[in-house]
């Protein structure tokens, strides 16, 4: 039995000194529980893929600056018929923001969203009135920490036209209102995982800015979760996050409402050290899963 821990080439490119190092102390936590993992690279041409028996996606965060390569490499092992954490066509439903929209279709929680597809014409001063803002937020519908996402004012818009028709001839864009609660109240994270609530953080940005990630200056802190909110993400989770081992949930509350920004299921940081016993709790949650879904792991390691 081999497991392969599928992480990126460059480690150090989205990591920060503030940031805890996830993926190095869960591999190590879980090898030294025994499990028979090895860090692979998934775009390492060398590597035996047929020779691993499961295949744990913890941490490919360049995908979406090689979007094709990582849907060829996801067909290829879908191809192979290696079981994969979370599931491939969850994995590639999730990598693209249009996911959103179908959300938005079908009834759930939100942020307002429309897409500029690829090839159109950069028109961002209809959406201050269809969305009853005076703030835009645009960014890939294929993107990771923060690139290419700009905030649009009427005072900007032309200039962020001009970059955006540009960038529109090689891929789709979704623009959405300007969140302030993200500025005064922060950003919810809830973590599960098979299904069932783990943990949750508060993330919040540095003072002028908007993004909470950690290299722009964010800052996260455990907290208790609202009832009603995590009522609310675990209905996100029960619908489109089936199967899957890890689920984050982001999101920010608008006049009372857990209101959806991202379902994060690909590669997400987990605040596994934020709270007591974070990192045995990915590992529970794994070894339920290897005993209910390939028995002959259980036999061996009986």
């Amino acid at each position: 039995m081999k497991i392969a821990y599928v992480c990126y080439e460059a480690q150090e490119k989205y990591l920060i000194d503030t940031l805890e190092d996830e993926e190095g102390l869960l591999l190590k936590y879980l090898t030294g529980k025994g499990l028979p993992l090895e860090r692979v690279v998934w775009t390492d041409a060398a590597v035996h893929w047929d020779s691993y028996d499961l295949l744990l996606i913890k941490s490919p965060w360049d995908y979406h600056e090689k979007i094709e390569q990582f849907y060829q490499w996801l067909q290829r092992m879908e191809a192979m018929g290696i079981p994969m954490l979370n599931p491939q066509e969850i994995i590639k439903w999730n990598s693209d923001k249009h996911y959103l929209k179908e959300m938005l279709n079908a009834g759930y929680s939100v942020i307002p969203s429309a897409i500029i597809e690829n090839g159109a014409p950069a028109r961002l001063t209809p959406f201050f009135q269809t969305f009853n803002t005076g703030q835009l937020i645009v960014k890939p519908c294929i993107s990771g920490g923060a690139r290419d996402t700009y905030t649009v004012t009427p005072g900007n818009v032309q200039e962020v036209e001009a970059l955006l028709n540009n960038l529109l001839q090689k891929e789709a864009f979704i623009v959405q209102p300007f969140v302030q609660e993200i500025e005064t109240t922060g950003e919810w994270s809830f973590i599960f995982f098979n299904g069932h609530f783990s943990h949750c953080v508060m993330k919040r940005p540095r003072s002028g800015d908007f993004r909470v990630q950690a290299m722009y200056g964010g800052t996260t802190h455990s907290v208790a979760p609202d009832p009603l909110f995590l009522q609310s993400a675990t209905a996100f989770v029960q619908r489109f996050a089936k199967g899957c081992l890890y689920a984050r949930v982001d999101g920010v509350a608008i006049n009372g409402v857990f209101t959806l920004m991202e379902l994060e299921l690909i590669e997400p940081f987990l605040f596994l050290g934020e709270v007591p016993n974070g990192y045995e709790a990915y590992y529970r949650a794994l070894m339920q899963y290897l005993a209910q879904h390939m028995p002959l792991f259980r036999l061996q390691t009986a």
